[in-house]
């Protein structure tokens, strides 16, 4: 698992070189686990507030977050990935089923490797504080994850138009030279993938951060409001951007 997600981070399994031997070496098995297990770390340091906070400690608090956060990135997949699959396939991308499935599993790794911010829930008391950083923290390695989604999305767009021979993709291929190698967030040095498929992924990004924002919202709470009893859920209610701007108005009165 820790090897898989190694070689995303790293952009090995991504780099252009290789996708153009047909290989998209993106094990969905364990980037599943990793994705599952870093949700959890990442749900503990929400919840950790919870245990952190001075007076009403809470528990059930902590472990209700740390199950929550792998549940919200798999609901937010489970809705919007159908309509990313039509949209690519009304566009002609030659991107198949289960590529643009690792893509998405591979994008998941990436944004959940972000740390976690359980030393802030140990050094701050105001819980208005903890709710928009884990809001802004939230928003930044989405912007990772993304970006990372729309390169791998150029690379695999340049590697099915221009895929090498097969005398060649049968070969063992030489090593990449350093000053060759690519990050996972480097740009590719080709001309980018045809404005109809750019614009699907841009329209779909757009789509998966409002679901996720919204599904986040109706999974709440993660952190837990001091000044409330605990519960699973709360009761449905306003909606994510007004409870944002709500906290921060709060935070600075």
């Amino acid at each position: 698992m820790l090897r898989a997600l190694d070689q995303v981070l790293r952009g090995e399994s991504t780099n252009l070189a290789t996708l153009r031997q047909g290989r998209f070496e993106v094990p969905l098995g364990a980037l599943t686990v990793a994705i599952i297990v870093l949700g959890l770390i990442a749900g503990m340091g929400m919840g950790s507030y919870a245990l952190l906070r001075p007076g009403a400690r809470s528990i059930a608090q902590f472990f209700a977050a740390a199950l929550k956060v792998p549940l919200l990135f798999i609901l937010t997949v489970l809705v919007t990935f159908p309509s990313l699959y039509v949209f690519n396939a009304l566009v002609g991308s030659r991107l198949p089923l289960l590529a643009i499935v690792r893509l998405i599993v591979a994008c998941l790794a990436v944004t959940l490797s972000a740390p976690v911010v359980a030393f802030f829930a140990a050094s701050t008391t105001s819980y208005h504080f903890m709710v928009l950083l884990n809001v802004a923290l939230c928003a930044i390695a989405g912007f990772l994850g993304l970006s990372f989604l729309l390169r791998t999305l150029h690379r695999l767009t340049i590697a099915a138009e221009s895929p090498l021979p097969l005398a060649t993709a049968i070969e063992v291929p030489p090593p990449i030279p350093p000053a060759a190698a690519s990050g996972a967030l480097d740009r590719a040095e080709t001309p980018a993938p045809g404005a109809n498929v750019r614009a699907v992924f841009r329209w779909w990004i757009i789509l998966f951060a409002l679901v996720g924002s919204q599904m986040g919202w109706v999974l709440r709470p993660f952190i837990g409001d001091p000044s409330l009893a605990f519960t699973f859920f709360r009761a449905r209610e306003s909606n994510f951007f007004q409870a944002v701007w709500q906290h921060f108005i709060s935070l600075f009165q």
